[in-house]
């Protein structure tokens, strides 16, 4: 269980008296809080989320149902839009306090949800009475001062994600130790669009609860709402089994080859370090990631003796080794979301002046993913520590890497890792378990054992059974 540090105890508390003093004045006696209205939301908006929490309704919906408190959002911004400030606040504690919570300690957590959603719609409602909101919404037989009801609309839309985005990101610095500025960094950006998009159907269903129709046409508005909740999360669910697909067969690498124990999640992150300084599009970023994770896959196909022999490798052993890509592009091809990064698995060895393999492929007939796997691979195979080879300086590696451009390398993704090293940095790793000899550093493989073999030239300061 984690325990919580007292500075996010005593914002959570804080929090906790902000929230109990917005919603106070509608329990004072003469306040005239519509209780009809505050109770149907607040019930509704508990039962929105309960799906979530409840196994037994979970599993009675195929256990895809929406997760996590935010879904149901339109509820709480039609209330600001329905309800005086106070009573809006009401509304959201029932169903924040039954909203599910994924990490212990519970209590605190829903406690904190609950405190802080009270105190957005507070804020979003005082910003729409502000700007005449009841007006606008017309009532009965009154048609809505449209286009004008959207102002009040997006207004306490804006406001309810800027109070929770505010006050979340206070909660990351003190429970999470964060710097202000990383607690604060990419959480609006994030959250407008969503908001958005709950403001406009918050103010659909209050419209329909101030018309002759009533609250029960409202609910119509949280049909499609809920539709829209559910192929998120079954996106999500998607996602995951993706992610856990390749957590598996990476693993499955680390284990046969304890050489190159973490080079896989390495090289997946530096090859999306470059592909973002090529101005690769968001979508392609994880389909590059993969590309880089499992570049070695193909290793499973390699005997394990080969893999984990410490002496020389001779010409058999290396042409062994060097099948890896095509048995990582036959293990991968039925697996559809890996899309471009299947052709990086096959192509990664393959070399600008067409010296690599499988193929011998020249220039831009190799891949794009195939180009950025090949440099992000040698980069870390240079930099990374291992039994049978000390680390090269990241300055060294990158020397090292731009006299290969051109002829191993495309030069592109050379000079895109050196701006992304300038600015994000490297951390190098040890990837063995063994102790590092002495040696000279990046110690290269020496020659097969048989005198004279031919041998294809390797990729700079890698041993060709980690190059991949």
């Amino acid at each position: 269980m984690k325990v919580i540090p007292r500075a996010a105890r005593v914002y959570i508390g804080c929090a906790l008296l902000g929230a109990g003093a917005s919603a106070l004045p509608a329990l004072r006696p003469g306040a005239a809080t519509p209780w009809g209205t505050v109770a149907l939301l607040a019930t509704l908006y508990a039962l929105c989320e309960l799906p979530a929490r409840c196994r037994v309704i979970g599993r009675a919906v195929g256990g895809s149902v929406p997760m996590g408190t935010g879904s149901f959002f339109p509820v709480l911004l039609a209330a600001a839009l329905l309800l005086p400030p106070a009573a809006a606040a009401l509304t959201a504690l029932p169903g924040s306090l039954l909203a599910r919570v994924d990490e212990p300690p519970a209590a605190p957590r829903r406690a904190w949800r609950a405190a802080a959603t009270a105190l957005a719609v507070w804020a979003a409602a005082r910003t729409a009475g502000a700007l005449g909101c009841a007006e606008a919404l017309g009532h009965g037989p009154e048609a809505p001062d449209f286009p004008y009801a959207l102002l009040p609309a997006g207004a306490a839309a804006l406001t309810f994600c800027l109070v929770l985005t505010a006050l979340d990101g206070g909660i990351r610095a003190t429970a999470d130790g964060l710097p202000l500025r990383a607690a604060w960094r990419g959480l609006l950006g994030r959250a407008l669009a969503p908001h958005a998009v709950h403001g406009l159907a918050g103010l659909m269903m209050a419209v329909l609860w101030r018309s002759t129709y009533g609250p029960v046409s409202a609910l119509f508005v949280l049909l499609p709402m809920y539709i829209s909740c559910w192929v998120f999360a079954q996106y999500h669910r998607e996602r995951a089994a993706h992610q856990a697909t390749i957590r598996a067969l990476v693993q499955a690498v680390d284990i046969k080859d304890r050489y190159t124990r973490g080079h896989s999640e390495r090289v997946g992150h530096a090859s999306v370090l470059i592909a973002r300084e090529l101005g690769m599009a968001e979508e392609r970023l994880d389909v590059v990631r993969f590309a880089g994770i499992l570049h070695d896959v193909g290793k499973l196909g390699v005997p394990t003796r080969v893999l984990r022999k410490d002496g020389p490798l001779t010409p058999e052993e290396r042409r062994t080794i060097e099948l890896h890509p095509e048995y990582g592009h036959e293990m991968v091809r039925g697996i559809g979301f890996l899309g471009e990064a299947r052709a990086a698995i096959l192509h990664h060895h393959e070399r600008m002046d067409g010296s690599g393999y499988p193929y011998g492929l020249h220039g831009d007939e190799i891949p794009e993913f195939a180009r950025v796997v090949a440099v992000a691979d040698a980069f870390d195979a240079m930099t990374s520590t291992r039994c049978y080879s000390r680390a090269r300086p990241v300055p060294t590696a990158v020397a090292e890497l731009e006299r290969c451009a051109g002829s191993h390398f495309d030069p592109r993704m050379v000079a895109a890792l050196v701006r992304a090293l300038d600015r994000h940095g490297w951390q190098p790793a040890v990837t063995a378990d063994e102790t590092v000899s002495a040696g000279p550093a990046g110690g290269d493989v020496p020659p097969p054992r048989e005198a004279g073999a031919a041998r294809r030239p390797e990729a700079p300061g890698t041993r060709p059974r980690e190059r991949a």
